[in-house]
């Protein structure tokens, strides 16, 4: 089993407000694209590989045993920037041939300093209703995930160790509001889009 330290930036254990998620932009395979992603007890719940292919137009989120959980894909317009997540059932397919959910990231023209993102459900979810924003700034490895008006579920920052030192730029920290309305593959899943938008991965 792969671990990293749990002992940096972990939610201390009677908080039952958030869980942290460290987020490693590096795939597992050599010289591979992609990203890790480790729970608070340094354990893998999510890893994407792309292989040798950066910024592709179809991107697998997988575990640690790579069985594929959700598979996104983009779809280009000539303005906007659109990604769609399908889940997967147990088998390896597709349980639905509509999208779950799709991401739109508005105009470059009308946002230069920051990169907006809205998130849209299919008619037959039942959050369809809660609308979800994501919210970066250009140049930054940080972002939010707004749900609703105005409430902050989950953010990515720069990893810090124990000691207050900033780690470098591709070990982020996720922290994800502990409820049972949010669903941590999707917001995963954002974040993952997120990167794949800003070039990352």
């Amino acid at each position: 089993m792969f671990k990293v330290s749990p002992q940096i930036n972990q939610t201390p254990a009677n908080s039952t407000r958030e869980n942290t998620y460290t987020i490693w932009m590096k795939s597992l395979l050599f010289n591979g694209c992609g990203c890790t992603i480790f729970n608070s007890d340094g354990e893998i719940v999510y890893r994407i590989d792309n292989y040798n292919k950066k910024r592709g137009s179809q991107v697998q989120v997988m575990n640690l045993h790579g069985e594929v959980l959700l598979l996104l894909r983009r779809k280009r317009f000539r303005i906007f920037e659109q990604w769609e997540g399908f889940r997967w059932s147990v088998s390896g397919e597709m349980t639905r041939q509509k999208a779950w959910f799709n991401v739109r990231r508005e105009c470059k023209i009308l946002r230069r300093s920051m990169t907006s993102c809205h998130v849209n459900f299919g008619s037959d979810d039942k959050v369809r209703e809660n609308c979800y924003r994501i919210v970066g700034f250009p140049g930054k490895s940080g972002l939010k995930i707004i749900r609703g008006e105005n409430k902050l579920v989950a953010e990515v920052k720069r990893k810090q160790s124990s000691s207050g030192v900033i780690l470098g730029e591709d070990v982020l920290s996720l922290r994800v509001e502990a409820s049972p309305q949010i669903n941590h593959l999707l917001i995963m899943a954002l974040v993952i889009v997120y990167g794949l938008i800003e070039q990352k991965l």
